[in-house]
């Protein structure tokens, strides 16, 4: 099978790139090409557009069979542009799965959940001294109870990592780390939830509502741990300190926790899972 990615390279850490190494692991012959590309040759098995949030260019018509895995559903902006793209594609997969209601509601587009993953080759968990207390790698976002959450997470556990990193420090932050920290601010299901389980910490994170498919994925206490209404609540915050402090004094239990999330993301929750579904699903076996 010839496979052609397309999607703009630049980061690192995008979806794509992680989606580029799980076809070489699969042994898939790929080539990869942007969207701006205006000479993308026929003949390709299938020409796989990967969201990454750029939607100026889209590829031609013509090159069939064409799928779009659409990432950024739960953002309205993106949104408006990913509605008009999808009709253009044979196929369409969604990441978040409530994307895949608002597509068949607002333009008739059949589509596939398919949530996003780990690597566990560059998510991975190297196995040394789990010193910090919390970890989280990303940004605080504006006007949000993430912000006041992470401020607050600061203060009352100094022994954290709480700030960006190069994705080549994302592995030794979370694999030195007991508990890796989450919030979603758009009730989406995010790569750090992924990352953070790959890389073996225990995995708390803010209830995420209905609809979105999490408790399809994750296990409140079995495999993560949940915290909040799933609202905008300063509630979120005492409880989140009280499961915190409860898990850094029970160790035992943490780590059962942890390991059924690590277990479960690096069999199940990979990028090379979710390619060959994509695959699957365009009729590749």
């Amino acid at each position: 099978m010839r496979l052609a990615l397309i999607f703009n390279k630049d980061r690192e850490d995008t979806i794509g790139r992680y989606f580029e190494h799980a076809a070489a692991g699969l042994g898939i012959e790929f080539d990869h090409f942007r969207t701006s590309d205006t000479g993308i040759p026929a003949g390709y098995d299938l020409y796989l557009r990967i969201d990454h949030g750029d939607y100026k260019y889209d590829i031609p018509e013509h090159l069939k069979p064409s799928a779009f895995y659409a990432i950024d559903t739960h953002l309205e902006k993106p949104y408006k542009k990913i509605k008009e793209q999808a009709r253009h594609y044979g196929f369409v997969f969604c990441a978040q799965k409530n994307g895949v209601v608002k597509l068949k509601r607002d333009i008739g587009i059949e589509a596939e959940w398919i949530p996003i993953a780990c690597d566990p080759e560059i998510h991975k968990d190297l196995n040394i001294e789990r010193k910090l207390d919390i970890a989280f790698v990303g940004t605080e976002g504006k006007n949000n109870l993430r912000g006041e959450l992470l401020k607050a997470l600061a203060r009352r556990y100094p022994n954290s990592y709480i700030g960006r990193a190069d994705l080549r420090l994302m592995s030794n932050i979370y694999s030195s780390a007991k508990v890796g920290f989450n919030y979603s601010i758009n009730n989406d299901i995010n790569m750090r939830m992924f990352e953070v389980l790959s890389c073996g910490a225990l995995l708390v994170t803010n209830k995420i509502k209905g609809g979105s498919g999490f408790n399809e994925l994750f296990c409140d206490g079995k495999n993560a741990v949940v915290y909040g209404s799933g609202a905008r609540s300063r509630r979120s915050g005492s409880e989140l300190f009280n499961k915190i402090d409860f898990y850094l004094s029970h160790a035992e239990e943490r780590k059962r926790i942890a390991g059924e999330g690590h277990s479960l993301a690096v069999s199940r929750y990979t990028y090379k899972v979710r390619l060959k579904q994509m695959l699957e699903a365009c009729g590749w076996k």
